[in-house]
């Protein structure tokens, strides 16, 4: 087999994480462990001269600030190189090598710009550096284009060509099927690299599976100290080395990783942890670039399984990897026409409430403390019963309001005991029922309360959905209000932990809401700090 290096690239990848501000003395400390570790090449930052120079931080704009910020760290065998992404260092930055610390620049680029970039490339590389060439997402490229940037390659010859699993969704077959492309048409000089990503837990397996293969090239595998870096976070350095230690006769040191991991790493993974997370995986799983992801969990608007199905159904696929606003926007409008109709819902929702009574069922501590008022109403008025996330085990109801999916979770097993078999589910668009779809499904968008503290007041949604279904008539139990001295729940695992403190502010935020429901005639069956006058049976007494 040819030869393998180990290239650490925590300062550069592990950036995203902090804004690349590892604080001075953390940088030379990182730098200072992985030189005594051995690994053949350390990565340390990002050239960027869109952004100043910042001694604390591993972006620099030339390659002076190098200098400046590592010239005390006596070079050793390592070589040492930055990144840039092509674009963002004009070439009147950048020092020749002799002249620079660094030995090589690494240079990303996404396949549309690939002729420009590899253009750049040959500009370094006339500058004395060692250059390696990025493909950035390179799933993105089919096997014609792969050719096309080979074709480059061998032109203008880098010292490496790398792999780039931008969004993690290599599997070790998958990978090995571009490695196999590289591996047989770029010209033998030319080393081969690999940057994993850990979206599907596969960043070691990927980097073990690319290890082993049969090759004609000397290869370069990043790895990061504990997997620190973008999104779900990279190959753990110190597992890489260590198995390359057992298994191709390397001599790592792994006791100055875990001091770099000890001392420095966790510092920030404690403040912001990296690794396999739902976000990412639903990213990769639907080959999108993850800022689709954050756009639709803005919208706060859809169950998990309702994203899943979205992300499915971005349209056109060329821009699923490369984000685009405007694709996002029509792709929500349209899955939502597609999966929810709130004017059919709340005409038959208005069918089955019409010229009766409603009684809302909160969970508030005076549903139990004037429960006999309660019981009195019902047995007085025979109400519709709808209850808000939760089975009040006092009362029957007829319907469950349901906006919460942990409440869902809460209550899933109290809706199969024979007295609650037949209550019926209305819940908002991001509740993904047990079973079955819920008897009626609003979407949750439009029910919010804008800028406020509680935009998902469960309460204020449930009445825009009565109003929507043309009720007259709601009566209130157990929507206490807040209060800033006693638990607002009678159920204290309920509690929102902000609350007690924005008590007034929510108590007069929702009374005024309230008023603007003048086509229901609204009324409290018990106390509520909504009401303008107290009652000595309320909780707070």
């Amino acid at each position: 087999m040819n030869e393998i290096r180990l290239l650490d690239c925590t300062l550069r990848d592990g950036g995203y994480v902090n804004d690349w501000e590892f604080g001075h003395s953390t940088i030379t400390s990182i730098f200072e462990r992985v030189v005594d570790s051995g690994a053949e090449i350390i990565e340390i930052g990002f050239l960027d001269d869109r952004r100043p120079f910042d001694i604390n931080r591993t972006i620099m704009p030339d390659t002076k600030s190098v200098q400046d910020i590592f010239g005390h760290c006596v070079k050793r065998p390592p070589m040492v190189v930055g990144m840039i992404d092509y674009g963002t260092c004009k070439l009147e930055n950048i020092q020749p090598c002799e002249e620079s610390y660094l030995d090589g620049i690494r240079v990303i680029f996404k396949k549309h710009i690939m002729h420009e970039a590899m253009e750049y490339c040959a500009q370094l590389k006339k500058l004395g550096y060692k250059v390696f060439s990025q493909l950035v997402s390179i799933t993105s490229y089919s096997d014609e284009e792969m050719m096309e940037l080979i074709g480059l390659v061998n032109e203008i010859e880098p010292f490496a060509v790398s792999m780039v699993d931008t969004y993690g969704l290599l599997d070790p077959n998958y990978m090995l099927h571009y490695y196999e492309i590289l591996d047989d048409n770029v010209k033998p000089s030319v080393q081969i690299g690999f940057h994993s990503h850990n979206n599907f837990q596969l960043a070691y397996a990927n980097d073990l599976a690319f290890l082993h293969k049969e090759r004609k090239h000397d290869i370069v595998v990043d790895a990061t100290l504990f997997g620190m870096g973008k999104s779900a976070g990279n190959a753990p350095m110190e597992l890489v080395a260590m198995y390359m230690n057992e298994h191709f006769d390397k001599e790592y040191k792994i006791n100055p990783m875990l001091e770099a991991i000890e001392e420095s790493v966790m510092d920030f993974f404690e403040i912001s942890p990296w690794g396999y997370k739902m976000f990412y995986y639903l990213s990769a799983a639907n080959k999108c670039h993850p800022s689709y992801v954050s756009y639709f969990l803005k919208k706060d608007n859809l169950s998990i399984s309702q994203m899943n199905n979205l992300l499915s159904q971005v349209e056109p696929e060329v821009k699923k990897l490369m984000y685009d606003q405007k694709v996002a926007e029509q792709s929500y409008a349209d899955y939502l026409a597609n999966c929810t109709d709130d004017e059919s819902m709340a005409a038959e929702l208005g069918k089955r409430l019409k010229d009766r009574n409603v009684l809302i069922i909160g969970p508030g501590k005076n549903i139990q403390l004037q429960s006999i008022k309660v019981h009195d109403y019902i047995k007085n008025e025979n109400p519709i019963v709808i209850s808000i996330n939760y089975i009040p085990g006092a009362f029957d109801v007829d319907y469950v309001f349901t906006t919460n999916r942990k409440r869902y979770e809460q209550m899933a097993d109290a809706l199969h005991e024979v007295k609650n078999r037949n209550v019926k589910i209305i819940a908002t668009s991001n509740i993904d029922c047990v079973n079955n779809a819920p008897e009626f499904s609003f979407n949750r968008e439009p029910l919010l309360e804008k800028n406020e503290e509680i935009k998902d007041n469960s309460f204020l949604m449930l009445l825009k959905v009565l109003n929507r279904a043309g009720v007259l008539n709601v009566a209130c139990a157990g929507l206490d209000g807040y209060s800033n001295k006693e638990d607002n729940y009678y159920n204290p695992s309920m509690e929102y932990s902000f609350v007690k403190n924005a008590a007034y502010y929510l108590n007069n935020h929702i009374k005024n809401v309230l008023l603007d429901f003048s086509n229901i005639n609204i009324n409290f069956v018990t106390y509520s700090h909504y009401l303008d006058q107290e009652d000595s049976n309320d909780a707070a007494f």
